[in-house]
């Protein structure tokens, strides 16, 4: 069962998402919220799985309120945040924070649920596509973050999964194009974060689109042609 929480500061759109989240028999709302200062407290009650925040809210807004929730959890609590806008000036600083992933309010019913599940479960939420292209475009307007020689320390295989993953493929898709099983995959996947520090995919894709190891709007950048060759 998951436990999810769920803040927005409109009210239509937070019981639209109560209410169809309490169809399905793996999910619970155990808490609501209509600001970020709410959304703390109740997450804080509560203890959900997963806190589904609106990135635009009074008071504290989602980022805020994710910082905490995941700090006082211990990263128990998931976080996926919502936002209206597609392109929403907020959202490489929401997967900075340690969110999830993020859908847009008009998502279909089972964007939303895969979504759910997906962040619950652990994973980063990196489809649809327009998720990439966001980071691409924020992270290209920040300028890199990460010293140039970063990427030195990952093998020509590391380099090629982590460009894998900021594609959006899973680690069974990983494992079928590299042709490797996947416990190889795992084994990279760990490397990759280990040597770079990162703490979740949701922090990969970002650390690969500032090593412009791939590109705003699934362009592949110089050499990524070849990723998916096998050894």
């Amino acid at each position: 069962m998951i436990r999810a929480l769920v803040a927005d500061d409109q009210a239509v759109v937070r019981t639209g998402f109560v209410n169809l989240l309490g169809t399905q028999d793996d999910i619970e709302v155990v808490g609501e919220a209509a600001d970020g200062v709410q959304a703390v407290r109740v997450a804080a009650e509560t203890r959900p799985d997963l806190a589904l925040l609106d990135i635009r809210m009074p008071h504290r807004n989602g980022i805020e309120a994710a910082r905490e929730i995941l700090a006082a959890s211990g990263g128990a609590t998931k976080v996926l945040m919502l936002t209206t806008f597609g392109l929403d000036e907020y959202v490489y600083d929401a997967l900075a924070a340690g969110a999830g992933g993020f859908l847009l309010k008009d998502a279909t019913f089972p964007e939303l649920l895969h979504a759910v599940r997906v962040v619950a479960a652990g994973d980063a939420l990196l489809s649809p596509g327009i998720t990439k292209r966001l980071i691409a475009e924020f992270v290209h307007a920040r300028g890199s973050r990460l010293p140039v020689h970063a990427a030195g320390d990952l093998t020509a295989r590391e380099t090629e999964v982590l460009t894998l993953i900021a594609r959006g493929l899973s680690n069974a898709e990983i494992a079928g194009r590299l042709t490797i099983t996947d416990h190889t995959v795992k084994t990279h996947i760990n490397r990759v974060f280990a040597k770079l520090e990162l703490r979740d995919r949701a922090q990969a894709v970002i650390v690969a689109y500032e090593l412009g190891l791939v590109r705003a709007g699934g362009a592949p950048s110089a050499g990524e042609a070849d990723v998916g060759e096998p050894q």
